[in-house]
């Protein structure tokens, strides 16, 4: 069976994705989905007055609106769905509930119209992402669910033997099957460096149950680079593997996968590099 965990906060970017979450469990067999709820503990008003507030109650509220949640769910995709509504902070109570119950896969959304979202919303999938529970879809706020026939992986060439996150990235491929595009974005050479060569033809065999296809991309943007690639060979899912010093260092500034995370259209998978 493959568990799925939706974490919702019945935001329009979370709802979304736990549409999208529903509708490519349908399309994997022997799937199941979770709505994930968290309500952060109450100890006292703004004014600092301790607040007498029934755990009791407020768990019953957020198993209603789970409930709610759930039907809208179902009406959509015929999965099985379950809810669940827990006290505490997003990140840490779904690392322990997601390693507790074996789930496979997390489906959050993200939105980056503004400043602000990005420091609300996006930090709850950032700081999911950074404790390496499992694998993490991102789903933007505007995308629908499309099935998963194509998919680009970014490489950065470097060190692939040992920062390739194979067993993840096989599970995830051995699931959807998808026709796989490997692509490596370079802003600084015209002709391809011999190391990058070297990498890529130590990568070649890693992959070569899945026949992948290699392509070099000369330009500065990032962003740019992928989306444009994936527009133009009509991707449905873009998997990328954020680095560990970055999480490290608390923010992932530069990280590529920070920058798809807030601008690209399509559903971001994140593995890791490190097990």
């Amino acid at each position: 069976m493959k568990k799925i965990i939706a974490p919702v906060d019945f935001s329009e970017p979370s709802v979304n994705a736990a549409k999208y979450a529903v509708q490519l469990a349908a399309d994997l067999p022997d799937s199941t989905v979770t709505l994930y709820y968290v309500y952060e503990t109450i100890i006292a008003g703004s004014d600092g007055t301790p607040l007498l507030i029934d755990p009791d109650a407020r768990k019953n509220v957020a198993i209603m609106a789970l409930n709610n949640l759930k039907r809208e769910m179902e009406a959509i995709s015929k999965v099985p769905v379950d809810v669940v509504a827990e006290e505490g902070r997003l990140a840490p109570c779904l690392e322990k509930y997601v390693k507790q119950n074996e789930a496979d896969l997390i489906v959050m959304g993200i939105t980056g119209s503004s400043k602000i979202e990005q420091l609300i919303i996006g930090s709850n999938t950032l700081n999911v992402i950074s404790k390496d529970i499992c694998p993490v879809f991102i789903v933007p706020g505007n995308a629908s669910y499309k099935k998963i026939d194509r998919v680009i992986f970014t490489s950065d060439l470097k060190n692939v033997e040992s920062t390739t996150p194979l067993r993840p990235l096989k599970k995830v491929l051995d699931l959807l099957q998808p026709e796989l595009y490997v692509v490596h974005v370079t802003a600084t050479h015209t002709a391809v460096p011999e190391a990058e060569l070297e990498e890529k033809r130590k990568l070649e065999p890693l992959l070569k149950d899945y026949n992948p296809h290699f392509f070099f991309v000369l330009e500065e943007n990032f962003t740019a680079a992928v989306d444009k690639f994936a527009e133009e060979y009509s991707a449905d899912v873009i998997i990328t593997v954020p680095r560990k010093h970055t999480f490290l260092s608390g923010l992932f500034k530069s990280s590529n996968t920070k920058k798809l995370a807030y601008h690209s259209s399509l559903p971001i998978l994140a593995l890791h590099s490190w097990e």
